[in-house]
């Protein structure tokens, strides 16, 4: 089974997520630190909005964190983010081949959902599943252990498609193949995906005639 993560590898949408943390700490008066996006961007949401009232002392719940999260990226995910160059295509010769095919992510259900339908892409995958309903982050191996279970596939029989080097290693310590995809986010990591992966590509269009 291929199994696809969503921002940054099917979706050009890893941009956006810095830009919406800058935007709520900034409707706050607070700075962005490296240390802090550190930390965001390897969590999924309740966590990172946790993290986020703890690390600037917020008033807010952290379902309110999320909730201006959601609606902050929302517009994005409806209208205006693109896909990656050449995903759509290749996803769509892999169904045609019969190719049993997953959606695995750390974005929040409805905004995945939304990029998705948006797309018509939804109908590709015989499974969309959520890190955050497993409650275990990507670079923990028992999110892909728990993965592997719901698919119902084993983990050897798998091959995950992601752009973040911390969990193309996560899910190649867990036994799945692994492709590392290039997003200008991970750009200053590329040396590092392309040693956890046992392939790297730049873009899908290098999938073309496979």
């Amino acid at each position: 089974m291929y199994i696809f993560d969503l921002d940054g590898t099917i979706t050009d949408t890893n941009g956006i997520w810095l830009e919406v943390d800058r935007e709520f700490l900034a409707r706050r008066g607070l700075p962005h630190s490296p240390k802090y996006q550190q930390v965001v961007e390897r969590s999924i949401f309740p966590i990172a909005a946790a993290f986020t009232k703890e690390f600037y002392h917020l008033a807010e719940s952290p379902e309110d964190i999320m909730a201006e999260w959601d609606g902050l990226a929302g517009r994005h995910y409806r209208e205006l983010a693109p896909l990656k160059s050449g995903a759509e295509a290749f996803l769509r010769r892999c169904a045609a081949r019969g190719i049993p095919m997953a959606v695995f992510t750390a974005c929040r259900p409805a905004l995945c959902s939304a990029a998705l339908e948006r797309f018509g892409l939804r109908a590709l995958f015989c499974h969309v599943v959520f890190a955050e309903e497993i409650g275990l982050e990507k670079r923990d191996p028992q999110c892909f252990v728990r993965l592997s279970q719901i698919i119902g596939a084993r983990p050897e029989d798998c091959t995950l498609f992601d752009d973040s080097p911390d969990n193309c290693a996560t899910a190649a310590r867990a036994g799945m193949g692994t492709v590392g995809v290039y997003d200008a986010y991970y750009a200053h990591r590329q040396e590092e995906l392309r040693s956890v992966c046992a392939r790297y590509i730049r873009s899908f269009e290098e999938l073309a005639g496979e």
